[in-house]
C-alpha cells in the first residue's frame, strides 16, 4: 500500500490513507465548501447566543457592501491582506512555511516611519518612493532572518518566522512608547502625524488609497513570474519535486533566500501602505492581525494570483462586517470566529482532497 496505516485501539480495525491525484478544480471546490461550512458552523454559535444567523450575516453583508463607504472600507482592509497574502503565497509555492508576515508587515511600517523622522528636508516628491523602498527592504530583511537559519542551520522556518513576529511587535512598542512618541499626542502611543506629502493619496472621498494599485501591481508581478518567466517554472518544480529541482541544477538555498526576501518585501510593502495610506502615523496595534489572516487569504485562493484578489476582498469584508454586528449585540470578534472556522475547514478539506482514507479490518490487510 502506498500510504500509511493506524490501528484503532482494540486492534480489530485500522485506518489506511494514501495520496491521490488532485486537480485545480477540486481545490476551488474545497475553498468554496470551506466558506460555506464556516458560515454554517458560525450560524450554530450565533443561534446559541439567541440571535438569528440570517439577520447577523445580512448585517455583516450590508456593512461590507451595502454602501459606498462600506465598499471603500472593505477595499481598505483588503489592501494589506492582498499584499501579505501575495508574500506568503510566494513562499508557500516552494513549500517554505512563512508564518512571519505579521512581523514583516510591522518591520515595513517601522522602516517607513523612520524615513519620515530621520530624513527631513528632502524634496517632497522623494518621500513616498523612499518610504516604499524602506518598507519593502525592511520586510525583506525580516524574511531573511527566518530564511538564513533554515538554509544554513536547518532551523524550521515555521518556528523562527513566528517568533520574529513577537520581536517586531516589541520593537514597535519600543518606538511608539519611547523615542518616537509624539510629545503633543496626549500620551497616545504613536508618532507625530505624517506630513501631507508623506501620505498616499486617497481615491474619492473615503479612505481608499493608492495602495490598491500597489496590491494589484503585486498580483500582476506574481502572475508574470509564475507564468511568463523561467524562474516561475523553477519555483513550481522546486515546490512539487525538490529532488528533481536539485538534479536540474537549481540551487535550493539560493531560491529559498530569494523567495523569502520577496515574500517579506511584499508584507513590508503592506506595512508601508497601511501606515502611509490609512493611519498616517506609526502607532500601537498598527495591524489587527493582517499577517495571520493573510495565511487564510493565501490558502483560500489556492495560491492563485487572481484568486488572491477575491479572497482578500472576502476576508476584508468579514473584518468590516464584524464591526457592523456590534450594533445588534455581537462583539466584533465575530469576524475572527468566521476566519478561524474558514481556516479549520480549509485544513480539513485539503486533507480529504489529498488523501484517500479507508477503514479496514486489521486481519484482512495484513502487514505492511
Amino acid at each position: 500500500m502506498n500510504g500509511k496505516a493506524v490501528v484503532i485501539p482494540g486492534g480489530k480495525y485500522r485506518l489506511e490513507w494514501s495520496k491521490r491525484g488532485v486537480s485545480p478544480a477540486s481545490g476551488f471546490i474545497v475553498s468554496i465548501g470551506s466558506v460555506l461550512l464556516a458560515l454554517l458552523f458560525s450560524s450554530v454559535l450565533i443561534a446559541l447566543n439567541g440571535l438569528n444567523p440570517i439577520n447577523v450575516f445580512e448585517t455583516m453583508g450590508r456593512g461590507a457592501f451595502g454602501s459606498a463607504s462600506g465598499i471603500s472600507e472593505t477595499l481598505v482592509k483588503a489592501i494589506p491582506l492582498l499584499l501579505c497574502g501575495l508574500g506568503v503565497s510566494f513562499a508557500y509555492r516552494i513549500s517554505i512555511w512563512n508564518i512571519g508576515a505579521e512581523g514583516q508587515f510591522i518591520a515595513g511600517a517601522i522602516a517607513t516611519t523612520a524615513v519620515t523622522i530621520y530624513c527631513p528636508g528632502m524634496p517632497h516628491w522623494t518621500y513616498l518612493p523612499l518610504m516604499f523602498a524602506a518598507g519593502a527592504a525592511a520586510g525583506g530583511i525580516w524574511g531573511l532572518l527566518a530564511a538564513v537559519p533554515r538554509t544554513h542551520f536547518q532551523v524550521n522556518e515555521l518556528i523562527s518566522s513566528l517568533m520574529l513576529n513577537y520581536i517586531a511587535l516589541l520593537l514597535l512598542d519600543y518606538f511608539v512608547y519611547g523615542p518616537w512618541k509624539d510629545p503633543a499626542g496626549f500620551n497616545f502611543p504613536g508618532t507625530p502625524m505624517f506630513e501631507t506629502w508623506m501620505q498616499l493619496a486617497t481615491l474619492g472621498s473615503g479612505r481608499l488609497h493608492l495602495g490598491l494599485f500597489i496590491g494589484l501591481g503585486g498580483v500582476f508581478f506574481y502572475w508574470l513570474i509564475l507564468n511568463r518567466m523561467r524562474w516561475g517554472y523553477e519555483l513550481r518544480l522546486l515546490g512539487s519535486n525538490p529532488e528533481a529541482a536539485r538534479h536540474a541544477g537549481i540551487s535550493v538555498t539560493k531560491q529559498i533566500l530569494l523567495v523569502m526576501l520577496i515574500s517579506g518585501g511584499l508584507a513590508g510593502a503592506a506595512g508601508m501602505a497601511e501606515v502611509s495610506g490609512v493611519s498616517h502615523r506609526l502607532m500601537y496595534s498598527i495591524s489587527p492581525g493582517y499577517g495571520y489572516t493573510a495565511i487564510i487569504v493565501a490558502w483560500l485562493a489556492k495560491l492563485n494570483p487572481w484568486g488572491l484578489i477575491v479572497s482578500s476582498v472576502l476576508c476584508g469584508a468579514v473584518i468590516v462586517g464584524g464591526y457592523s454586528v456590534q450594533m445588534i449585540g455581537l462583539p466584533a470578534s465575530m469576524s475572527l470566529i468566521v476566519q478561524g472556522a474558514i481556516l479549520l475547514f480549509l485544513i480539513g478539506g485539503e486533507q480529504l482532497r489529498s488523501y484517500r482514507i479507508r477503514l479496514r479490518l486489521a486481519t484482512r490487510t495484513g502487514g505492511e
